[in-house]
């Protein structure tokens, strides 16, 4: 695979020590080197479901990378888009991306409605503590999406000049 840089075209949250540290913050508690309760498969397939949901191309190639480096199968990382029709995951596991997709699409009318029961189908699953660390995956990820889209984040190949 050839080496890929990113370019930040909008915008740098470098220049904010606030904004920085909060990402900075976010990431050391809940990223992909975070030392968690969850299953760490669990919860890579987390941020890169929201990755997906939120169309961020940095955290997109970040975190299909991320899964391929924790030993996620080829074809559970290929079917993630649409997970429910799949036969890969547990109840628990389908369970944390529903509860994934709920957080982080909230703004629709048809989600927000039924957020209680997709909480009390993660409870089910899921001890209280377990479900703050999926809480704050799912919310963690939502910031970082958001950040590097306003930043404009753009991977690239190497040696490439961006228009």
């Amino acid at each position: 695979m050839s080496e890929i840089i990113v370019t930040n075209r909008r915008a740098d949250s470098s220049a904010n020590a606030d904004l920085a540290g909060l990402a900075r913050q976010g990431a050391a508690a809940f990223g992909y080197k975070a030392e968690l309760r969850i299953d760490r498969q669990l919860a890579e397939l987390l941020r890169l479901r929201v990755s997906q949901i939120n169309n961020c191309t940095y955290c997109l190639n970040l975190h299909y990378e991320a899964a391929r480096d924790f030993g996620i199968r080829r074809e559970v990382i290929d079917t993630l888009t649409a997970w429910w029709e799949t036969e890969f995951h547990d109840a628990a596991a389908r369970a944390a991306l529903a509860y994934a997709e709920a957080l982080t699409r909230l703004a629709d009318a048809t989600v927000a409605g039924n957020f209680a029961a997709s909480h009390d189908d993660l409870a089910e699953h899921f001890s209280p503590e377990e479900i703050l660390e999926i809480i704050g995956i799912v919310i963690n990820m939502n910031m970082w999406t958001r950040l590097k889209i306003a930043e404009g984040a753009v991977p690239g190949p190497a040696g490439h000049v961006a228009p």
